[in-house]
Order: C-alpha cells, then structure tokens, then sequence
C-alpha cells in the first residue's frame, strides 16, 4: 500500500517546481511525500507495507467519496491544497453523519503523466492540513496515472460502544436540527459560474466545506434517532431520512438565518436566498432528529417530524422545483 502526506520541506518546494509526474516517477513521487508521517495512537502499521494495521475496540464506521476533476472541483477555481482539503472533509463528515469518529483514511491518487509534481505536493499538503482539523490519521493509498485526475477517499471511523445513528429513525413528535452552514457553497458556486470570485466568503465555503467535526459525536450522545450529512442539498438529503423513516418532515423557513454573503449573491444573480438554503449541496453541514427536550447546544431546530407520507415540505406546502443535486438527473 502506498501513500503519500508532505513534509515541510517537500510540500510546494523550490526543488520541485515545474517537474511533471512523469518525470518524478511513481516511486518517487511516494518517496518525496511519505517522510514523517504523522500516525494516531491506533495506527499500529502505517504506510509501506500492502496493508494498514488500526488497533480498534469497536465496530468500524466506514464510507468512500469519490472526486473528479470538472465535476466535483475544477483547477481553475480550487488550488490544489483546497482540493486536498476538500477530499478529507466531505469524506470524515460521512462517518460524523453516523455518530462516529474518523481515525484513519485511504486515499486513491490518479492523475496525468503531465500534471506538475508541485500540483500533487499541494493537494497531500492539503490533505495533511484536514487531517489535522479532523483528528485523522492518512494510514495508506495508491496513485496512479489517467487521463484527468481523479481522488478516491475511504475513511475508517469507531463508535466507541455507541449504536450508530442512522436515516431511519426519526419519529412523528421529534424535531429535525441543523448544525453547520446550508447554501454558503451553494452561493460559491454560482459566484464561480460566472467569473467572479466574490463574496470571498461564498467562495471559500464552495472551495474547502466547513464541516462541524465532533458534532456527530455530540449528536448521538443527545440521544439523536436520525442523522445525515448535507452533500446533495437539505430537501433532498431530508428526503431519504423521510423516505427511509416512514415519516413526513416539515421545515420552518423562518428558522434559517440568511447570512449576508448569501443575501448578496442571491441579488447578483437574481435568486432566492432561501432555494440556495435549502437546495445548495456541498455544504456537509449535519441533520439530526431529536425529541424536542434534547437537542444538544450549537443545534438550531428547522423543522418537526410528523405523521405521513414521506415527504419534505417547508411551511406546510410542497416545494416547487429541485430539491438538490443528483449526479445523473
């Protein structure tokens, strides 16, 4: 198993400037970035052998996200060290979505022969800064080359004992909570879309997610009965917990606070605020369900669970339009 994380004096280096991959090599690539790596108190084996080793006491959370160039980033938009950041957050805020804790990642690295080595020494570097803001260990990878580049994540997590939450378990009678940021990235990427790279702040959120870790920790030892991280927007993520739960959920528009970066794009761009809010992927903020005397501090309650065809409405009635993103819609 390969792998790769920047040392200081590796990552973005004057020794490496304009080499491409081809040039450096497979194994030389892997030789330039694996020096030092940082490992957990439950990495037992770490990089350089055909497997990793975790010492873990509980059943293991896992999940794997995929990221390709043109469609879930594009280097004209995203630095390369945003993109390695952005690879960790959207996969650790699957495991926080099951009331977990992320310990360790894999990580697949393919890119073209002509992809400049100071490209891929950023994205690790990129990687090594998220790791450290999620409390997870890079243990292992591959790279690989292909005709764009391409970033597979898996990431391993524990319960610590707990049973994990999961999207079939809201009830009629609880309330739905949210923690994080809905329609920032959203607001990113229409700001994007049209050559321009303000509000910062949008912009930012769209580059790197701003994921609440620990949350999904807190959430669980609330007593949460659902959860899900927001990657495909709230009405369509809410929808499978509504779906998968036997329950309607509706949502109080008046619950969201539209923030000032939001309010700005939406004038720019003549759209709704609140459709960037409730329709905007990207965001990994989280969605829980709780009974209404548990919901934990740092949650803000959207909405209620009730009794009904599965469904998401918002102030009672239907939405009209797309709920979120869809991959092949």
């Amino acid at each position: 198993m390969s792998s790769f994380f920047p040392t200081a004096s590796s990552a973005g280096g004057s020794d490496h400037g304009h080499r491409t991959l081809a040039e450096v090599g497979e194994f030389g690539l892997i030789d330039e970035i694996t020096a030092d790596l940082p490992a957990g108190p439950d990495v037992v084996i770490g990089p350089g052998d055909d497997g990793a080793v975790l010492a873990v006491d509980s059943p293991l959370v896992c999940s794997v996200d995929v990221l390709i160039q043109d469609v879930h980033f594009k280097p004209q938009w995203s630095s390369a060290t945003d993109v390695g950041r952005k690879s960790v957050a959207v996969n650790v805020a699957d495991i926080e979505a099951m009331g977990g804790t992320a310990t360790a990642i894999v990580v697949g690295f393919a890119a073209p022969a002509d992809t400049e080595e100071r490209w891929a020494l950023d994205f690790a570097r990129g990687l090594r800064a998220e790791c450290d803001t999620a409390g997870v260990s890079l243990v292992g990878g591959d790279v690989t080359r292909s005709a764009q580049i391409a970033i597979s994540v898996t990431v391993l997590g524990t319960l610590d004992g707990r049973a994990p939450v999961r999207r079939d378990g809201a009830r009629p009678g609880q309330v739905v909570a949210l923690c994080g940021r809905v329609g920032w990235a959203a607001a990113g990427l229409a700001v994007l879309g049209r050559g321009f790279r303000s509000p910062r702040a949008a912009v930012q959120a769209q580059q790197v997610p701003e994921v609440p870790y620990g949350q999904g920790k807190v959430a669980a030892l609330a007593g949460a009965t659902s959860m899900i991280d927001i990657s495909d927007g709230l009405l369509a993520d809410l929808g499978h917990v509504a779906e998968r739960s036997g329950v309607a959920i509706d949502l109080r528009s008046d619950a969201f606070e539209v923030a000032e970066p939001l309010q700005a794009v939406a004038a720019a761009t003549g759209s709704d605020p609140l459709k960037l809010i409730l329709t905007g992927g990207e965001d990994h903020a989280l969605a829980a369900t709780f009974a209404a005397d548990r919901v934990p501090a740092g949650w803000t309650v959207i909405g209620a669970v009730h009794e009904g065809e599965s469904a998401v409405t918002v102030d009672g009635a239907s939405w009209e339009g797309e709920a979120g993103w869809n991959h092949y819609g």
